[in-house]
């Protein structure tokens, strides 16, 4: 069984690196690189005005990056901007209201430093504001019969130690993604996942989100965010391929959120096969 793991597992590297040189995932990762990162308080008041919110950008920016145009009665989302400026080293004024006279030696204007001076509230939009040109998505879904696998799961959750949910769109209120797992100081992983009517990337999903409580619970140990998702995806892709589902589009979820870092998948070889083989386990004893 090592051995076939390890096979696999090979071929999910080599079909990540195929899918990193499509110009599929090129144009993907093009778009992408043109979306600011968004401070943690920003985020914040992001989500507090738009929970749904999954791509936001400027009025302009919209139209001249993405050719896309802000609907008409789109009320803004707004966000704080820094606003900075050189500054001298020795007075620190900016430019306009720096004296000659303050003793900075002729220091040129070049080697002055950048501050931070104040933040001003500016409007963004999230996508779903806007009409025109679509952005390129990655098609990381899995597919095949899984109903069964679903509810063999769900079932399974609790002697894995972890709780479940499966939530109506309706009342999802996690974006775009599939599914999340929330820790706790206290009690069990908890996992929620969107329901869709793919049974296959429902229960992959909820495999991924398995390896994530059974993997990453220990909050005061993680590895990066890049190898979390490496060690989650590679068991979801490892069960998911065991049971008989099309995991090809594994690889763009693992180019997408771990790029290099994939490389290193068999640096944590061991963890992926001993999470694999209790969720295994756990599904074959309900």
């Amino acid at each position: 069984m090592h051995l076939v793991v390890d096979e696999w597992l090979a071929d999910l590297l080599a079909d990540v690196e195929q899918a990193r040189e499509s110009e599929v995932f090129k144009d993907w990762l093009d778009v992408q690189s043109r979306f600011h990162d968004y401070s943690a308080r920003n985020s914040l008041l992001i989500a507090l005005q738009c929970p749904e919110a999954t791509r936001v950008a400027g009025y302009r920016t919209w139209q001249d990056d993405f050719d896309r145009q802000v609907s008409k009665g789109e009320s803004a989302i707004w966000i704080w901007a820094p606003i900075t400026a050189k500054t001298c080293l020795v007075c620190g004024e900016t430019k306009a209201r720096h004296d000659e006279d303050c003793g900075s030696g002729g220091v040129q204007y070049e080697e002055w430093t950048t501050q931070l001076l104040r933040f001003k509230p500016v409007p963004v939009f999230d996508i779903s504001q806007t009409d025109g040109e679509s952005l390129p998505v990655l098609e990381t879904a899995s597919y095949g019969a899984a109903a069964d696998l679903v509810v063999s799961l769900c079932s399974a959750a609790d002697s894995l130690a972890l709780s479940v949910s499966l939530v109506h769109p309706s009342d999802w209120v996690h974006g775009t993604a599939r599914g999340i797992c929330e820790y706790s100081t206290r009690g069990r992983p908890h996992i929620e996942v969107r329901e869709r009517p793919n049974d296959a990337d429902m229960a992959t999903t909820l495999i991924h989100e398995f390896a994530h409580g059974l993997l990453h619970a220990d909050q005061s140990n993680l590895p990066e965010r890049a190898r979390r998702e490496v060690e989650a995806e590679a068991v979801a892709y490892l069960v998911g391929r065991y049971v008989g589902l099309d995991m090809s589009n594994s690889a763009f979820y693992l180019a997408a959120w771990a790029g290099a870092d994939a490389d290193s998948v068999f640096e944590r070889l061991n963890r992926i096969r001993s999470v694999a083989k209790s969720i295994l386990g756990a599904i074959r004893a309900d």
